[in-house]
């Protein structure tokens, strides 16, 4: 496969960012990229995350909060908490360390605090740096919770139908060395059936059940190579199913099917040793009872390799968004015959 890379811009150096930042009018709510197949959508204000993307004129394959309209400019603080609008961010891994090498808010350095995620990153408002109808680059906040600042590049080439692209630079703003890793997190409904690929004897999956609060145990199922989470029923008297899976994926891809689409997460796959061993390359999170009022979730999480960056160095990670119209029914072999056809025809190994 011909591999495309997004241009992103390289930034000089910033100023220390101040304990709190307001939204700037320079950053819109949301930019909107879309051509013939693809339509995509991505708020600056709430720090460059991915609130769209699907086929044109079909639902959208991201989970998006209600938080994105009723709480549009929120405060950035180290007191600040996680705000739901999901969609698509990108945190810095591992996650033990989010807390622990900041001044601003020394209860959550004691405890070496694993949530919320950093604000500055989830949500402080990202400068627009340059916007077409299918390109656009973003500055992101320089955070002084994690010490580094995250710039964008999104892009819908005209040359691949169906294709989106998201690039990302991390760029050490501190004086000292910062060893952190560049995190992809895609929220979907829970009922997206997600395929990773696997070892053929299934080795390179850690399975994290979260039975508290009257959850059941996941349940995976693995098959001709690719692991899948089973939305069984839960056991008698329990309310759904919780927890998450570490995969050492065996090809650089993960894929899903949702609301008459399939879609293909494309990323460069790395060796286990180049990932933070808290962490897998590939993440599921899942969140889900039978009860339709309950708002579940799933994450599908890519980590980029673990490094320790100088003062003022960078580092950068892709991902590829292929999406395609499925009209096959819910079934394994169905979906799975299909994707089979779309990753050959993308040439994704």
């Amino acid at each position: 496969m011909r591999r495309w890379i997004l241009a992103v811009a390289l930034l000089g150096s910033l100023p220390a960012a101040a304990p709190l930042v307001a939204a700037e009018p320079a950053s819109p709510a949301r930019v909107r990229l879309e051509n013939p197949s693809l339509v995509l959508e991505v708020s600056p204000r709430l720090g460059g995350r991915m609130l769209h993307v699907a086929l044109p004129g079909a639902p959208n394959l991201l989970l998006v909060g209600e938080a994105v309209d009723s709480q549009p400019d929120p405060r950035v603080g180290a007191d600040a908490g996680n705000i739901p609008y999901m969609g698509h961010e990108v945190w810095v891994g591992p996650q033990a360390d989010w807390w622990k090498f900041q001044a601003l808010n020394p209860a959550r350095r004691k405890a070496a605090a694993v949530w919320p995620p950093d604000p500055w990153l989830a949500y402080a408002p990202a400068k627009v740096l340059e916007q077409g109808a299918d390109r656009l680059l973003l500055e992101g906040a320089a955070s002084p919770v994690s010490g580094v600042q995250l710039s964008y590049g999104f892009e819908l080439p005209p040359d691949r139908p169906g294709t989106a692209g998201l690039a990302v630079e991390m760029r050490n703003i501190r004086k000292e060395p910062v060893a952190r890793d560049i995190w992809f997190n895609s929220r979907v409904p829970p009922q997206t059936r997600v395929y990773v690929p696997v070892a053929a004897d299934g080795g390179g999956v850690r399975v994290r059940s979260d039975t508290e609060d009257g959850y059941d145990s996941l349940v995976s199922r693995h098959e001709d190579g690719l692991f899948s989470l089973e939305l069984l029923p839960p056991g008698e008297g329990l309310v759904g199913r919780r927890g998450k899976v570490f995969i050492q994926p065996e090809a650089g891809w993960l894929a899903g099917f949702h609301a008459g689409q399939a879609f293909v997460i494309h990323f460069e796959r790395q060796p286990a040793e180049r990932i933070h061993p808290d962490q897998g390359q590939v993440e599921l999170y899942l969140d889900w009872r039978p009860d339709a009022a309950y708002p579940g979730l799933m994450e599908l999480e890519v980590h980029a390799p673990y490094v320790t960056l100088e003062p003022g160095a960078s580092t950068s990670a892709r991902e590829w968004w292929l999406v395609r119209r499925y009209d096959g029914p819910d079934r394994r072999d169905a979906q799975v015959a299909f994707l089979r056809r779309m990753l050959d025809e993308a040439g994704i190994e």
